[in-house]
């Protein structure tokens, strides 16, 4: 079910979804800076973030950004404007070489992204660059459907993923509607002293 496309790729209508195509962070025009991440408590973290422009040049400078500090960040696959101090619905993705990964689309930014399907739940452990100290087990949909949009262009894009990066995408989305994986565990029991942060 690797990046299953919903509706044709040529010969769309506008606003039907498609997927990624060709898009690569080249796409976006701009090298991306790198910007310092907060933790919690900072109180952008538990606000939810704000629609997008997507084919604004402050979008498109932010998600260059996103990508440049997701890739000096060792062990990140995802990360979301809150997370670097904007409240912005917008978020980027890369489990490209993660051991648990089977579905992978590479690196990509979605703005304004939801879930519109959601099955399979399996709980598995989480960690997260704004809580550096603690990890926990969240159950969430292993087999996911998302749209949104693509940063630059605003082409609307339908994604179809499971396993880690269907994990890693809900990760991400909730962090752009104001909620960390903590929100989301079980309870106490399921978190835990991270023992070792790469």
């Amino acid at each position: 079910m690797s990046g299953e496309v919903q509706g044709p790729e040529a010969g769309r209508a506008d606003g039907e979804y498609a997927g990624l195509g060709d898009w690569t962070p080249e796409a976006l025009g701009v090298a991306g800076a790198v910007r310092p991440v907060v933790a919690a408590p900072h109180p952008v973290l538990s606000r939810a973030g704000e629609t997008v422009d997507p084919t604004s040049a402050e979008t498109v400078r932010l998600a260059a950004d996103l990508i440049a500090t997701m890739r000096v960040s060792p062990g990140c696959v995802g990360l979301a404007a809150p997370q670097v101090g904007v409240s912005a619905r917008v978020f980027a993705v890369d489990v490209t070489g993660h051991p648990k990964a089977v579905t992978v689309h590479g690196t990509f930014v979605l703005c304004n992204a939801t879930v519109v399907e959601a099955t399979r739940w399996k709980a598995g452990r989480e960690g997260c660059m704004s809580v550096p100290d603690l990890t926990g087990d969240v159950k969430r949909a292993s087999r996911l459907v998302v749209e949104g949009e693509l940063p630059g262009t605003g082409a609307p894009v339908r994604l179809v993923t499971d396993g880690f990066e269907a994990r890693a995408l809900q990760h991400e989305i909730d962090h752009c509607a104001g909620l960390l994986f903590l929100d989301r565990v079980a309870g106490a029991h399921a978190v835990y002293q991270r023992k070792v942060y790469l």
